[in-house]
């Protein structure tokens, strides 16, 4: 389903990316993979499609394996099969790494006009099973795209508590996958509205890696949003963040 990559060459740019490890990797489907994959999204409004629509996120989902077309779903089960998992595992040094085949939080990505996500750290410990998540892979699936809709998917530097400055937006290219380390405080996002025409998705799927929970890590099991600028003073949203992320101090949320 994918083409010939070469995972040492993935390797030696994940393992020195900045601001934390990452890799994108082009072309990964075979052309007429991406292309039925891309066709196999949902109609957002089928009652599979799951929309969230709040201060810190825009956007429409579905992890129903039930509801995935045949090429889509070979494509969330080849993610899971050893010879993928086996270059993940040696791309990220991990010997203990496996595919989350409930796709807790991943599967189906649909942004219309007007989506957005606020930069945020993903959740720690999975909320079923209390294994570390480790890795994130993400591949867009919007044919001709405009880079001036936004859309691209901003990696910034931080701490554990917040995200100092973008460090690097990631274009939204049909058929570019996005491989990234979630465990080195990780801050990512679409903070800013997309800009695309009605009727248009930015599409994507998405998949996560988990491993075991190493001794005193995050006990966090959703994830940690971050206000936007214009949101900074409004208690109404710092609230919000708090009760996503199950933390007791909205200090700990934001720190002016």
């Amino acid at each position: 389903m994918i083409r010939n990559i070469d995972w040492q060459e993935v390797y030696n740019f994940f393992e020195y990316a900045e601001p934390f490890r990452h890799v994108v990797i082009d072309n990964f489907f075979l052309p007429e993979i991406a292309d039925k994959l891309s066709s196999e999204f949902p109609n957002p409004e089928s009652s599979d499609v799951i929309k969230y629509i709040n201060p810190l996120e825009i956007k429409m989902t579905c992890n129903r394996w039930d509801s995935f077309p045949s090429c889509t779903y070979r494509a969330f089960t080849m993610f899971g099969r050893d010879d993928f998992l086996n270059n993940i595992k040696y791309v990220s040094n991990e010997k203990d790494l496996w595919f989350d085949f409930g796709l807790n939080g991943g599967g189906w990505h649909m942004h219309g006009r007007g989506g957005n996500n606020n930069i945020h750290l993903d959740y720690n410990l999975h909320p079923k099973l209390g294994e570390q998540r480790k890795l994130n892979i993400i591949v867009y699936l919007t044919k001709d795209w405009c880079p001036a809709w936004g859309g691209g998917l901003e990696l910034w530097s931080g701490n554990k508590q917040e995200p100092y400055s973008k460090e690097k937006t990631i274009e939204n290219v049909f058929n570019r996958a996005i491989l990234f380390d979630t465990t080195q405080n990780s801050w990512h996002g679409l903070p800013d509205n997309i800009n695309c025409p009605e009727g248009i998705y930015r599409k994507s799927i998405a998949a996560y890696f988990l491993r075991p929970a190493p001794n005193k890590t995050e006990q966090r099991g959703r994830a940690l949003f971050f206000p936007r600028e214009n949101q900074k003073d409004d208690p109404e949203v710092l609230e919000i963040i708090k009760k996503r992320a199950n933390i007791l101090k909205s200090s700990e949320v934001y720190r002016k």
